[in-house]
């Protein structure tokens, strides 16, 4: 069955995570998404970490369910070949996402003029236009300086801003697209690094408190600020993390914990009441000093069927291949998950989108082409180019096809 976007045509010109990560989603849902690159491959074509074939798996990972037409964008006559293909004809087509610089013959103002009702979606690093990427813009948001014990700035390993971007630009070019639908006219949507990063800081009320009450929040390792969130060991040396933020978790982590005697003296201590959040988070070193050896008594087997038996909220800390080998999150068990075979890699165990309709199958497991693998299929089935004027474009080193190995 065919996804929720079947017939909408995205063209995509990108690089990095948001803006491919963008692309993907819409590809995921069934959108037909052409990304395009420069014959040689583009900035992410090789990033790490690298296949046992030596093909990027970053780029395998980014690009999954789009086609790719390989195109010298050096050259005027390819950089009119991608315009051609972003303003093609068509209700569903005439969609751009890019975090390319817009100029020459891919800028607004030039691909406007070939057709008026274009929505062209462009990501920058800053406002006004300056570069930036998640790992400086990170550091400006001040949680560096409240991550770890605080001694040192620490920048977290996930790129949060360009996933955020990137969610959020599918999001900008369906809600363009539906505007488009009603009234007929096209947009330049924008959307920079830096402002999601700020207004989504903003949102989470991080600048309302430095602002009005003149607060830095403080480095608290792995505890959870304003409620109970403590990561404890077990036995087995095993570590995992348990929170209680509303009172029902609480309450089960208490008795899963079998604290409860003491917590009354707990509360008159440091006058506190602990079925408040707040006072959980106050008290939080006394409640963790309970809970503690419960913890250490039990491996972390033991301390899961105590836990789940009472309902708490907890995770284990595990790394990567722990949790490709364990997690049944991770596997085919779980129906975001099937196992795909990728070119040159073999089979994958790999995702499809996170969203799930009622009454549709899952068509969204889907694998990322090779660099230049539908060119020609592009050319025939977009452009309507003959098969003389393709055999020309590759004649001249316009074009690259890349034919997909088993």
């Amino acid at each position: 069955m065919t996804g929720v976007l079947d017939g909408l045509l995205v063209v995509e010109g990108s690089a990095f995570v948001a803006a491919p990560l963008g692309g993907m989603t819409l590809a995921r849902l069934g959108a037909d998404v052409i990304r395009f690159d420069d014959v040689r491959g583009g900035a992410d074509h090789g990033r790490w970490p690298l296949g046992p074939d030596g093909s990027s798996l970053f780029w395998r990972g980014m690009n999954k369910g789009k086609r790719s037409i390989a195109v010298d964008l050096r050259r005027p006559e390819g950089r009119e070949l991608v315009a051609a293909l972003i303003t093609a004809p068509g209700p569903d087509a005439g969609l751009f996402l890019t975090n390319f610089p817009a100029t020459g013959a891919l800028s607004y103002e030039r691909l406007r003029a070939r057709r008026d009702d274009l929505i062209m979606l462009t990501l920058t690093g800053n406002p006004d236009g300056s570069s930036a990427v998640d790992y400086t813009v990170n550091p400006a948001t001040g949680l560096p300086l409240i991550t770890g014990d605080g001694r040192e700035p620490v920048n977290h390993a996930l790129p949060a801003w360009d996933v955020a971007a990137g969610l959020t630009l599918a999001v900008g070019l369906l809600a363009a697209e539906r505007h488009r639908a009603r009234t007929g006219r096209g947009d330049h949507v924008t959307l920079s690094l830096a402002d999601v990063a700020f207004a989504t800081m903003a949102d989470l009320g991080y600048l309302a408190q430095a602002r009005l009450l003149g607060e830095i929040r403080p480095a608290l390792g792995n505890d959870l600020y304003g409620a109970f969130g403590r990561d404890f060991t077990t036995r087995d040396g095993r570590r995992l993390i348990v929170v209680a933020i509303t009172l029902k978790q609480w309450r089960s982590l208490v008795e899963a914990t079998g604290i409860a005697e003491f917590l009354p003296t707990v509360e008159k201590a440091l006058d506190v009441r602990l079925d408040d959040e707040g006072g959980r988070f106050t008290a939080r070193d006394a409640v963790a000093a309970l809970m503690a050896p419960w913890f250490a008594r039990r491996t972390l087997a033991e301390a899961q069927a105590g836990l789940d038996a009472a309902g708490v909220c907890w995770g284990p800390y595990q790394s990567f291949t722990e949790a490709a080998a364990t997690d049944p999150r991770l596997s085919t068990a779980n129906p975001l998950f099937a196992e795909v075979e990728h070119p040159d890699l073999g089979p994958l165990t790999t995702p499809g989108s996170p969203l799930a309709f009622t009454g549709r199958e899952r068509s969204d497991h889907l694998r990322a082409p090779l660099l230049g693998e539908h060119t020609d299929e592009i050319l025939t089935g977009v452009l309507g180019l003959s098969p003389a004027e393709i055999g020309r474009l590759h004649d001249a080193g316009l074009v690259r096809a890349t034919e997909a190995r088993p």
